[in-house]
């Protein structure tokens, strides 16, 4: 097991469609089925890194109601922390609506933060002594942005490599892009971030030329079915994604930054890591739903050491 992991992020209960076809405006479609999990992008990844054998905390809110009983039973199944999950008495727990095409498994989906919107600066103090013992800081764009902010001045005077998955994409304030180690983003929030449209390796290494000259300083850009992408503004790779029978796409961006993060904790440089990624990312579209495909370590580690010999 590798140096602490503290996910900083969100909790929302998934609510999920599956139907042929996604609807147009004003359309009403028949669904095949229709399931209800734990998600959100903080959840999901730190279950990710969980999973992969990472020693991750995960920092969330969620509210007095029986969506964050579900949070909670989740977490205790997996044999998760939970000291850190915090609870807001007002505020109900976030949900996300989810509709998946079953024929090509691509999603919509639209979030309603709930409790993540809303962590205090009374909240963030409780949690600075996690934060300051950690290795990595993971965070993403779904809880309030002065909490965001106050997490990565405390993770960066304590000298902790902070990892920021910018999704949803979001404008971020220089001097905070600034004090960022590693980004994460997908090719459509590598374009929302820097106007580089992303579509091969040339323009990916435009677009994280604007991070690194913002200064960031390394970018990871996860690019579908183009693969991932990493630079440390010396080295730049793009690997090819891994051939794997998708059936839900639904999550595989938080399943690559989980096992991106733990090949981290574990010692691993940023191209490793990217191989960790890259194979915790595939084998999440295999499965149906978010948290529940996220794979285990001896399945990770055996696509690894298929696909790139590590």
């Amino acid at each position: 097991m590798g140096k602490p992991i503290v996910v900083f992020g969100s909790f929302v209960v998934d609510l999920t469609s599956r139907s042929k076809g996604l609807p147009l405006p004003g359309q009403t479609l028949l669904g095949s089925s229709f399931k209800l999990g734990a998600g959100g992008k903080g959840s999901n990844q730190a279950v990710a890194a969980h999973r992969a054998g990472a020693n991750v905390t995960l920092v969330t809110k969620i509210g007095s109601d029986v969506f964050g009983q579900v949070a909670m039973d989740f977490y205790r199944a997996e044999g998760m922390n939970t000291d850190y999950i915090l609870r807001d008495s007002e505020r109900e727990t976030g949900v996300a609506l989810i509709m998946v095409d079953e024929q090509s498994a691509q999603n919509e989906i639209v979030v309603v933060s709930g409790a993540c919107a809303h962590i205090t600066p009374e909240d963030v103090e409780r949690c600075r002594p996690l934060i300051e013992g950690a290795s990595i800081l993971l965070l993403q764009h779904e809880i309030n942005f002065d909490a965001q902010y106050r997490v990565i001045d405390i993770a960066r005077a304590a000298g902790v490599k902070i990892v920021l998955n910018p999704a949803p994409a979001a404008e971020i304030p220089a001097e905070v892009l600034s004090k960022i180690d590693i980004v994460t983003p997908n090719e459509t929030e590598a374009q929302a971030l820097t106007g580089v449209e992303v579509g091969n390796l040339e323009d990916a290494k435009r677009a994280a030329k604007v991070f690194l000259d913002r200064g960031v300083k390394n970018v990871v850009i996860t690019m579908g079915a183009l693969g991932s992408f990493a630079t440390d503004g010396v080295r730049s790779e793009l690997l090819p994604r891994l051939n794997v029978n998708a059936i839900d796409t639904t999550g595989a961006g938080d399943a690559f930054n989980g096992g991106f993060v733990m090949a981290l904790s574990e010692g691993r440089d940023l191209f490793q890591a990217l191989r960790y990624g890259n194979a915790t990312g595939a084998l999440s579209v295999t499965k149906l739903g978010t948290a529940p495909s996220m794979p285990s370590r001896a399945e990770i580690d055996r696509m690894v050491r298929e696909n790139y010999g590590l």
